[in-house]
């Protein structure tokens, strides 16, 4: 019985799906393809394997660090503004200094921070 059945689905599967396309071996493939002939020039794809290896000049990887350190400085930065506003939002002053600040961290020791 189950081998009518399945003989009976694959039946009405066959008549009601569209035909496949013609595999790639059958003959009426191989007569649309275009033959290679003597006068055509075999055009093979660069293998990314048949030549060597070419890794960045010393320029190039400079370049590259010199982005990744502008990168991570811009990240710092929006670490240290986090973690500022974090303290703002507690009632901290953060003890923050740069080379030329009108105040030192002198200044925020007097404050009664711990700096």
């Amino acid at each position: 019985m189950r081998d009518a059945i399945s003989r009976a689905l694959a039946w009405v599967l066959a008549v009601l799906t569209p035909r496949r396309r013609p595999g790639r071996h059958s003959a009426e493939f191989l007569a649309v393809q275009p033959q290679i002939t003597a006068t055509t020039p075999d055009v093979v794809p660069a293998s990314p394997w048949s030549r060597p290896w070419t890794s960045p000049t010393k320029a190039e990887a400079a370049a590259m660090f010199r982005q990744q350190d502008a990168a991570t400085l811009e990240l710092r930065r929006q670490q240290e503004r986090l973690s500022v506003l974090t303290l703002a939002t507690m009632g901290i002053d953060h003890p923050y200094t740069y080379p030329g600040a009108p105040f030192g961290l002198d200044a925020f020791a007097a404050a009664g921070v711990n700096a």
